[in-house]
């Protein structure tokens, strides 16, 4: 009955030193995770704050003649995709955007229906592999939520405007 009793006592240390062991990566983890949420926060304010300015800045500055937008720097590959209002020129987007703009705006003028991103895609003359289609559905949902295009309840993309609604400054959403 000893050799048992031994072997239970045996167990119970054994699960209480994991136990502590558990308890000690849980705490590491908790800190790595508020560090985590801090950096979080941090970027998501900044984005906020950028666009913001963007949006404040663009307000403040008369619409642009096409003169003006012809002299206007090329927008940097890759850059912000700033929230649509009346008189933002269409330059002030990346080429990749503009390009998933003027296709959706041409198809419109036919007066046919709305595109895929894979439609999308191919009509932009890039390959049809997932990357792809997904990279091009990525831009245009960030059109479509900043205003610049409209996105179907179907997934389907369609040119039109809609003015967007700028995040408080206090926000911290």
């Amino acid at each position: 009955m000893a050799s048992v009793l031994g072997m239970l006592e045996e167990r119970e240390t054994a699960a209480r030193v994991r136990v502590e062991g558990l308890r000690e990566e849980a705490a590491r983890l908790a800190g790595v995770l508020e560090a985590a949420e801090i950096e979080l926060d941090r970027r998501v304010i900044t984005r906020e704050e950028l666009m913001e300015a963007l949006a404040a800045s663009a307000a403040e500055t008369p619409a642009v003649t096409e003169a003006a937008a012809e002299s206007a720097p090329a927008p940097v590959p890759g850059s912000i995709v700033p929230p649509w209002h009346e008189g933002l020129p269409v330059t002030v987007l990346a080429p990749d955007y503009q390009g998933i703009l003027g296709v959706l705006e041409e198809r419109q003028s036919a007066g046919q229906q709305p595109l895929k991103a894979r439609e999308i895609t191919a009509r932009l003359g890039l390959e049809t592999s997932l990357a792809k289609v997904e990279g091009v559905r990525s831009k245009a949902r960030r059109l479509a939520e900043r205003g610049w295009l409209l996105l179907e309840a179907s997934g389907a993309f369609s040119a039109g405007r809609r003015p967007v609604a700028v995040p408080d400054a206090g926000s911290s959403a």
